[in-house]
């Protein structure tokens, strides 16, 4: 299936001199939605944990988990999950951010697999790889809807296995 084709380009959003690749019209197709969750669900067999980033990670991640009956484990911006937190700052472009997800939730030892929509320039998902870690888990791979190959976010990720359905 092409997935490309359901992947809407709009320009200058969230601002001037930004082509966003807009994943509403893949979303809003059952059938090309399922496909997508199917394909993920085919790459992350192997895993105890599926862990997704806050809010699109979820969109993906959430199904995958209950297909293959494993916990889900959120990745959020703070104070988003109640209880105690483990974070993990992390440098943007632009400044720093924060990344928690709730203590107790990763055990040591565990076989982790991160799902995600894009992988951009990858500063996100390495602090979410040095969050899982932290934890004592092993991150086995990372799941993609679509990578933006011009970003070079994979270079980041090095030697972490990637998988991306749609590279543009």
């Amino acid at each position: 299936m092409e997935l490309n084709k359901y992947i809407r380009d709009v320009q200058d959003f969230p601002k001037k001199g930004i082509l966003f690749k807009d994943i509403s019209p893949l979303l809003a197709n059952g059938k090309v939605l399922r496909f997508v969750i199917d394909k993920m669900v085919e790459l992350s067999k192997e895993a105890d944990i599926i862990i997704g980033p806050d809010a699109r990670g979820f969109l993906f991640g959430t199904p995958v988990a209950a297909m293959l009956q494993k916990p889900f484990i959120m990745v959020r911006k703070p104070n988003k999950l109640p209880g105690e937190v483990i974070s993990m700052e992390y440098n943007l472009e632009y400044g720093t951010n924060k990344l928690e997800v709730q203590k107790g939730m990763i055990k040591e030892g565990q076989k982790a697999i991160i799902i995600d929509d894009v992988l951009a320039t990858g500063g996100t998902t390495k602090a979410i790889i040095k969050l899982v870690e932290s934890q004592g888990a092993k991150v086995e791979k990372v799941v993609l809807l679509m990578e933006l190959e011009n970003l070079k976010g994979r270079d980041m990720l090095s030697p972490y296995k990637v998988e991306s359905l749609i590279k543009i």
